[in-house]
């Protein structure tokens, strides 16, 4: 099986805004190696993919959970918590929330995280030496 591995990039929300307008207009095309999820800090991604969600994004992929209550009972995560974060993380794209008849199913979605962190801004270069 391959691996199923998302990239991620990490810009303020006026680049993200003016890179889609840009797309939308047809005048950027993104590439395949593009990201696909865009945070606009380090530390709203940190947040998203703190230590506590890598473990619980691990352990959905491992166990399989049949359902949101199995899955609280295997990560000890209380209910309303476990289901916060279920949901961010599925607005995100990293977890897909499943309906089985009544009951809601968490997937996750990729095996890996790449991150994308320009350090200079777009369109600025690095003076020669």
């Amino acid at each position: 099986m391959t691996e199923r591995i998302v990239k991620v990039g990490i810009a303020p929300y006026e680049q993200q805004k003016a890179r889609l307008m840009a797309i939308a207009r047809g005048e950027h095309k993104p590439a395949s190696d593009d990201p696909k999820i865009w945070f606009s800090s380090i530390e709203s991604f940190a947040q998203v993919l703190s230590t506590k969600n890598q473990l619980l994004l691990e352990l959905i992929a491992e166990a399989e959970p049949k359902s949101v209550a199995e899955l609280e009972s295997l990560s000890g995560r209380k209910g309303p918590n476990l289901s916060r974060t279920l949901k961010t993380l599925a607005r995100f794209g990293l977890v897909e929330l499943r309906r089985q008849g009544r009951t809601l199913v968490p997937r996750a979605v990729y095996d890996r995280v790449s991150v994308d962190l320009p350090l200079l801004a777009a369109g600025q270069h690095r003076e020669s030496p």
